[in-house]
């Protein structure tokens, strides 16, 4: 009791909470259970910031927000299950070496050598639990800290990704014994089993972990002749990860199937599935694609990290003006705004940021979607479903009814559907919708070839936006250089404003994957369609007459090349998304 009175005393002195409050929570926990820091973080009486504050003042331990990042002993980890350290909020980690330079609680403990082990905790009373690891990590050299339950599970994340056998690895072990592996396989019902140690049911788990650790967005699995590949791709671009003996091709892409509910005994037709996977704190929404081609099936997994927060718009990247821009036109009170570009330049992202940006709850949003990415709040989202009939046009055609404010048609395809949006916005709607097209002007030419009328055409359009992905410099690892004057010629940078900004190439390190390059960000140009341009679209409909026309416009190169003079890409990333 003693202990409590002086918890109690030290929160009221701390954080000024009153003895009646801290009642109250006393008796939930009487009722309920839990921790008196869990309920009073839930109730956000205070934060868990001033929670382990109190604690560190009854406890005398430190505060270390920012725990080492190189993991935990590997022999320690391999004895203790993942389960354990996650019930009880603890993780061991290895710290020979001083944590990263910082001051008070981001980490700094004093001059000197640090203990060989710190024991990293969120609640030091789980005594006997303590006691155990202690006994378990085999040294008194032990340091006992506080941090939080965020830092805690991502330092148990990465110690136990560290720990597991490597990809390469597993591959090896299966060349060695290829004849024993298929008979296991064959023999035993263990590919339904998740906690079996099969060897194709490990590979599968640890393709597709490594993937999520390396930012993939898409895992490729081909088959050939007398071999088999797997391939990663990470920020647009293509890498091998794996070459595996051909014998196992046909256990390893049934593995794929069972988990994704699809039809192991079909292999002459292509097939659709999916599957949700949770990979420590990240839920990822695996879509699959099996193709059949003469060698064997063709699978490609899509990764959806459901996880990552959604992006603002002002997380895009856009020059201020350009962002000016843009907020100015989403809240237009009706219209249509075209978004252009390939599969996979980012233009659902886009859309999604500027529909979180004008999300009000006086404010009607229906989205009709294939597929739908990610989950709203505040959004009613309609996934189209050809097996039903369910079509943007017929979706669309009911969303109108159904009073809204603003539209998403996740792609215009067909005259239809694009009669029924231009219909939608000169009857008092914003409609936003995307289109494959190469640049903003190409949209007006594609809509007329859909069988959109010009004169419809400039009265319900007002404003189209290209965009393509350029990937972002490696903060770490990205070195200054002067290109050559050809080099600069080709893409249109004056040599005179080298003198005023550095230009940088990709080098490569261990924090990208030696690849030079870590994330992506948008280049845009968006056409605005005034006056000048509707009387243009009404006579001709070339998108090179379009685009000369359309006054002031950055394009697409011109925004690449600024992001080139800031330093975030190079000069050959803008080219290969911008070639004309």
């Amino acid at each position: 009791m003693t202990m409590h009175k002086t918890l109690v005393d030290v929160l009221h002195e701390k954080t000024g909470l009153d003895r009646e409050a801290l009642e109250e929570v006393r008796q939930v926990q009487r009722e309920k259970g839990g921790s008196i820091g869990e309920i009073l973080i839930r109730k956000k009486l205070l934060t868990e910031r001033q929670w382990l504050d109190a604690l560190s003042a009854v406890f005398d331990l430190p505060v270390v927000h920012q725990l080492p990042s190189g993991g935990a002993q590997s022999t320690v980890i391999q004895d203790i299950p993942i389960q354990f350290l996650k019930k009880h909020v603890m993780v061991p980690l290895d710290n020979a070496a001083p944590t990263r330079p910082g001051k008070g609680e981001d980490g700094d403990m004093g001059a000197g050598r640090l203990p060989s082990v710190m024991l990293a905790v969120n609640d030091p009373t789980h005594f006997q639990a303590i006691d155990d690891l202690i006994r378990i990590i085999g040294t008194a050299d032990v340091k006992l800290v506080l941090s939080t339950r965020e830092a805690i599970f991502s330092a148990i994340n990465i110690s136990y990704d560290l720990s597991r056998d490597s990809a390469e690895q597993l591959v090896q072990d299966m060349e060695e014994d290829e004849s024993l592996i298929l008979s296991e396989i064959e023999d035993t019902a263990d590919l339904l089993d998740d906690t079996s140690d099969a060897p194709i049911i490990k590979l599968v788990n640890h393709v597709i972990s490594q993937a999520a650790k390396a930012r993939a967005s898409d895992i490729h699995i081909e088959p050939y002749q007398d071999s088999f590949k797997i391939r990663y791709r990470v920020d647009g671009i293509l890498y091998d990860l794996l070459t595996p003996p051909k014998g196992i091709q046909a256990a390893l892409i049934s593995r794929i199937k069972v988990m994704s509910n699809m039809n192991i005994a079909e292999k002459r037709l292509p097939q659709d599935g999916r599957l949700q996977v949770k990979i420590g704190d990240q839920d990822i929404d695996v879509r699959i694609s099996t193709l059949p081609t003469a060698f064997g099936e063709r699978v490609v997994m899509r990764l959806l990290n459901k996880s990552s927060s959604l992006l603002e718009l002002s997380e895009l990247g856009m020059a201020p003006e350009r962002l000016d821009l843009l907020k100015k036109l989403v809240t237009s009170p009706n219209g249509i705004i075209l978004v252009t570009g390939p599969t996979g330049s980012g233009k659902t992202t886009t859309l999604y940021a500027v529909l979180s940006s004008i999300n009000k709850p006086e404010i009607n949003i229906i989205t009709i979607e294939d597929p739908i990415e990610y989950q709203l709040k505040g959004i009613s989202q309609i996934q189209v479903n050809p097996k039903i009939n369910l079509s943007f046009a017929r979706g669309l055609r009911s969303i109108v009814r159904q009073d809204p404010d603003v539209i998403l048609v996740g792609e215009i395809r067909d005259r239809e559907t694009a009669e029924i949006a231009v219909q939608a916005a000169l009857t008092g709607h914003l409609v936003f919708s995307t289109l494959h097209t190469n640049d903003s002007a190409s949209a007006i030419t594609r809509l007329v070839d859909i069988g959109v009328e010009p004169f419809l055409i400039s009265s319900s359009v007002i404003a189209v936006a290209a965009q393509r992905l350029v990937r972002v410099l490696c903060p770490e690892c990205k070195e200054p250089y002067t290109p050559s004057d050809v080099m600069l010629e080709g893409i249109g940078i004056d040599k005179a404003l080298l003198d005023r900004h550095t230009i940088y190439q990709a080098k490569g390190c261990p924090n990208c994957f030696h690849t030079g390059y870590r994330g992506r960000v948008a280049i845009l140009e968006i056409m605005l369609m005034d006056e000048n341009l509707k009387s243009v679209i009404l006579t001709t409909f070339d998108a090179n007459v379009i685009k000369n026309h359309a006054r002031g416009m950055i394009t697409l190169r011109q925004d690449g090349i600024e992001k080139v003079l800031r330093g975030l890409t190079t000069i050959e990333e803008v080219v290969r998304v911008t070639q004309q």
